[in-house]
């Protein structure tokens, strides 16, 4: 798709109030300001979702990359009215978050995850960063546990803070559905992680 010239492209400091909807159709008119704009904001989300579903970093990078690529190559059929943009590419990064899991559950939760995230010398907080550390990898390995579909749900919902009738078009799923997963997924969280409280440092209120 060739591009426009940078005279017909839309200002970049404009841009910030326009929707998605919009700037995807911009880009895909050949506006690469649109496409700056939009990267920019919609990158960090899905990186977020990707990072809180893997729980690796630079797996949730590689996902993150992969939605972006999918969106720009799906932006000249993109129909402006019939989704949100960030309701897609949300529904694209779970999926491939979920096709990675399957995969790690395939060889087993301890070789893929290999070494945990302790601390490499004794500097001052070194005790707090340790139970930072194994609070979230408490989070994750609770998470890792549950249900696809239940984790899909619960991380959505909890984390990204998406609205019920938004994670059912995420997950294409009517909002009944939806409630009844992230109740599921959250009493199997509080149940894996009843016995960890005090090992944790977590207080009743937490």
């Amino acid at each position: 798709m060739a591009l426009v010239d940078r005279k017909m492209e839309m200002p970049f400091d404009t841009l910030s109030d326009t929707t998605d909807e919009t700037l995807l159709a911009s880009y895909a008119g050949g506006d690469r300001a649109a496409a700056r704009v939009l990267t920019l904001r919609l990158t960090p989300r899905v990186l977020g979702l990707a990072t809180r579903m893997l729980g690796d970093r630079s797996e949730a990078e590689d996902v993150a990359q992969e939605a972006m690529l999918r969106l720009w190559r799906f932006a000249p059929q993109w129909r402006e009215g019939e989704a949100k943009v960030s309701t897609w590419l949300y529904r694209v990064a779970s999926n491939l978050c979920t096709d990675r899991l399957r995969r790690r559950r395939s060889i087993g939760l301890d070789d893929a995850f290999g070494e945990g995230n302790e601390p490499e010398d004794e500097r001052p907080g070194v005790l707090g960063q340790m139970q930072e550390a194994a609070r979230f990898e408490a989070l994750r390995s609770a998470l890792a546990d549950l249900p696809e579909r239940q984790q899909q749900a619960v991380v959505l919902r909890h984390f990204e803070g998406l609205s019920n009738p938004e994670i059912a078009e995420v997950m294409e799923i009517g909002v009944e559905a939806v409630e009844s997963l992230t109740a599921r997924g959250k009493r199997a969280l509080a149940a894996r992680l009843v016995g960890r409280r005090a090992e944790l440092g977590l207080c009743d209120d937490d």
